[in-house]
């Protein structure tokens, strides 16, 4: 039997939990705190999340209510992803997290150019 991976947000808040984040919001878009950092995690798991209709929530701005965010993705989608962030220049600090279906997740940062 193939491995059970939860939905994309129930996957964003475990991996934020387990890093000592505290975590509160509902739906695929919540915010992580730890310390100093506030962060704005959004989940994305359709087609719409990942071309980009999410990434930039606010209408197609980039959002600076926020100095760091987090993308939660399908592992085969990081890389789009990715693209998607490098290509608006958002005016803000960004990751992404690709989590494979049996839970394990890489970290994607963008490239020091």
């Amino acid at each position: 039997m193939p491995p059970v991976s939860m939905p994309p947000a129930e996957d964003a808040r475990a991996i934020f939990s387990r890093l000592g984040y505290s975590v509160s919001g509902d739906g695929p878009e919540f915010v992580a705190e730890r310390k100093w950092r506030t962060v704005r995690v959004t989940a994305l798991s359709d087609g719409d999340d990942l071309n980009g209709r999410r990434l930039l929530a606010d209408g197609g701005e980039p959002s600076n209510d926020y100095r760091f965010r987090c993308f939660v993705a399908p592992a085969s989608e990081t890389g789009a992803v990715q693209n998607r962030l490098a290509s608006v220049d958002p005016g803000y600090e960004w990751a992404v997290i690709g989590v494979a279906d049996d839970g394990d997740y890489d970290v994607h940062l963008p490239d020091a150019a």
